[in-house]
């Protein structure tokens, strides 16, 4: 399996998209944006104010010349934002909340995309995820059938004489746990537990293929096949079932507990037959809490390189930083952000 950022790079030098910074006067950011644009990958947005940012790329030395600079003071295309956003918001917020929104950089940024200025955003280098995610669902909102924002990490190791190794997780770092959507005033279940963690794995999956992993999904428990009760085992089993439905030629296979997943002599043993047991390459947890830790334990512990998380289910790419990321981190970034255009 090749270099994963290569085939992107092409890809976008041929095709060029425009990509926001929300932070426009972080080191980090001017840094990458200085090598996107001297490779010719991306054309650049940086929301900031320009001398502010002219003179912190000045400091780093970073050439940053063929980057558009918008500060959301002076913007001229402000008052038609504005409406737009009011519009969009449909009574929840006034004008005058709307503007004030739209002074902080995640709110503008993200409106630039919604309006057609740029193709994708990248920021969170000095804020939340929670803030890159709440202006994205409110302004550019969920896509067609999605129920929920979930994001996925894609981890490679250099094996060596085995050749690269690369797999997906999801999710990590959005969603905490499952539960079903009832709607108040009959009870009725809207959208199930087990239908969220399905979509979360159908959608990793599709991610996984966009960065060459032909998927092989395994929805993670601390069972496999009913060998355990209780805790978080009915909705992993119950997501397979789902998911299944949903993409019936997707490879699926759980409820599995990690080592029935990964290695054949126990996948086959627990589960005979399955094409995904001891196979899988794209993992799906049941929480956030197995999510995060299990990402982190393979990154650590097992060497892989993690690039995430990665934004599923929005109407455009907007991805979010780590707020202990560097310029090296945030290329890459900025690479699968556009590349899922």
């Amino acid at each position: 399996m090749a270099d994963m950022f290569a085939p992107l790079v092409a890809q976008l030098k041929a095709n060029p998209k425009t990509i926001v910074f929300t932070e426009g006067n972080d080191p980090r950011i001017l840094e990458a944006a200085s090598k996107l644009l001297a490779e010719g990958v991306l054309k650049v947005v940086m929301v900031g104010n320009e001398a502010e940012c002219k003179a912190a790329a000045a400091a780093g030395n970073f050439d940053i010349s063929a980057a558009e600079i918008i500060d959301p003071e002076n913007y001229a295309g402000f008052d038609e934002m504005v409406n737009t956003m009011v519009e969009l918001r449909k009574g929840k917020q006034t004008a005058e909340e709307c503007t004030a929104l739209l002074k902080k950089s995640n709110y503008f940024g993200t409106m630039l995309v919604k309006m057609g200025k740029a193709d994708c955003l990248l920021g969170g280098a000095t804020y939340s995820t929670a803030d890159t995610i709440r202006p994205a669902l409110q302004l550019v909102k969920t896509k067609k059938g999605a129920h929920l924002v979930s994001s996925c990490f894609i981890l490679d190791r250099d094996c060596g004489e085995e050749g690269l190794k690369r797999i997906a997780m999801g999710d990590c770092a959005v969603n905490i746990d499952y539960t079903d959507t009832v709607d108040k005033a009959t009870g009725e279940v809207k959208v199930s537990a087990a239908s969220k963690l399905a979509e979360v794995a159908v959608e990793t999956a599709r991610t996984a293929k966009l960065f060459g992993i032909e998927p092989k999904v395994a929805v993670l428990s601390f069972s496999t096949k009913g060998s355990g009760k209780g805790g978080t085992v009915a909705l992993s089993h119950d997501a397979t079932i789902k998911a299944q439905e949903m993409d019936p030629e997707l490879a699926v296979d759980g409820e599995l507990q990690f080592d029935a997943a990964v290695a054949p002599e126990v996948g086959q043993l627990k589960a005979p037959g399955s094409k995904v047991a001891g196979y899988a390459n794209t993992f799906i947890f049941p929480n956030i809490n197995a999510g995060n830790i299990g990402y982190k334990i393979a990154q650590r512990l097992g060497g892989f390189e993690a690039y995430g998380p990665i934004l599923q289910g929005l109407n455009a790419p907007i991805n979010d930083l780590s707020r202990g990321c560097n310029a090296e981190e945030v290329y890459k970034m900025a690479l699968i952000t556009a590349a899922l255009i």
